[in-house]
């Protein structure tokens, strides 16, 4: 059986900030995405009850139509450096 018929592609969207950050963290532990959301997976499926809290509060908060998204530095910067540069007093 090939990896083609054993393993299944994910995309998901995170903000810039995030997957800025997140890559960060990784690089400075040595480990890629794949692996991370691989094992996270597996932790998920396994019933790890850490992350079932995690995700118990997510779906609370989703039921409750409560938004915790919380703008990080680093999105923050993105978001003016991008009306920076496309402002009415941009250098271009």
């Amino acid at each position: 059986m090939s990896r083609f018929q054993t393993h299944k592609s994910v995309h998901i969207k995170l903000t810039t900030g995030t997957h800025a950050n997140l890559r960060i963290e990784l690089f400075r532990r040595g480990l890629s995405m794949q692996e991370v959301l691989e094992a996270i997976s597996c932790e998920i499926v396994g019933g790890n009850s850490h992350i079932s809290k995690i995700l118990d509060q997510l779906e609370y908060n989703k039921k409750h139509k409560l938004n915790n998204k919380k703008v990080i530095e680093a999105d923050a910067e993105s978001v003016f450096d991008a009306i920076a540069s496309s402002g009415p007093f941009s250098t271009d």
